[in-house]
């Protein structure tokens, strides 16, 4: 059984959402100690975290942040503020969703869903641990990549993009193809997003001597080469 964690502080958004999503099988651990939320983290292990922006004490953002020092487990971020800043500061933090209130349950779980497919069952098929390019290595079961003595730790939008692209090394794949990848249905592509991950992407890479390994091709996609 999945386990969500959600951090969210209006009680009515709360206990809707874990009716829903145990209506549907999840196993639900919800937030009791606003304080102290890294320490429930980890002492509940969930699969995927819900997590609000505005919460007492310190912001979502600064706990999405604690939690991806330790974890690369899927996060979805939850707030009543549109503003388009915040939304790339979510997934500059490494979030992999960020969904504006009021929440539709119908829209929630088709990201979560989404998630736990991607997060969760691509180990399972019948590939290599690990893909090499150049002395490139991107390591399936852990989300990291190394280079030489280097090692980068990698969100799932994040391995995604480049475990595509390496599967296609040497050809171009396009921005349409990648967010098919990532989001399974065209309905939800969000293209700001594809920006936001291949820009992070290329910060952790060029910090550890790799800043031309993504391609772009103008009008066309990216490519490994």
């Amino acid at each position: 059984m999945v386990k969500v964690y959600i951090v969210e502080d209006d009680i009515v958004i709360r206990d809707t959402i874990q009716k829903h999503l145990s209506k549907w099988g999840f196993e639900v651990a919800v937030v009791s100690d606003y304080n102290n939320i890294l320490n429930e983290f980890l002492e509940h292990e969930p699969q995927l975290v819900i997590l609000d922006v505005n919460l007492p004490y310190f912001d979502g953002f600064y706990w999405c942040n604690q939690i991806r020092e330790v974890s690369n487990v899927p996060i979805i971020f939850l707030s009543s503020r549109d503003s388009r800043m915040d939304q790339i500061m979510g997934m500059n933090m490494g979030a992999d969703y960020y969904i504006e209130k009021p929440v539709d349950l119908d829209v929630l779980m088709a990201r979560i869903n989404a998630l736990i497919r991607r997060t969760y069952s691509y180990v399972e098929l019948e590939e290599p641990n690990v893909m090499e390019h150049n002395n490139v290595f991107l390591h399936i079961d852990t989300n990291t990549l190394t280079y030489l003595d280097e090692k980068v730790e990698l969100t799932k939008n994040e391995f995604l993009i480049l475990y595509e692209l390496l599967k296609q090394k040497g050809h171009i794949v396009s921005r349409d193809e990648i967010m098919r990848v990532l989001w399974e249905d065209e309905s939800f592509v969000d293209d700001n997003t594809l920006t936001v991950n291949v820009v992070r992407i290329r910060k952790k890479l060029t910090e550890i001597g790799l800043a031309d390994f993504i391609k772009t091709k103008k009008g066309q996609g990216y490519m490994i080469e």
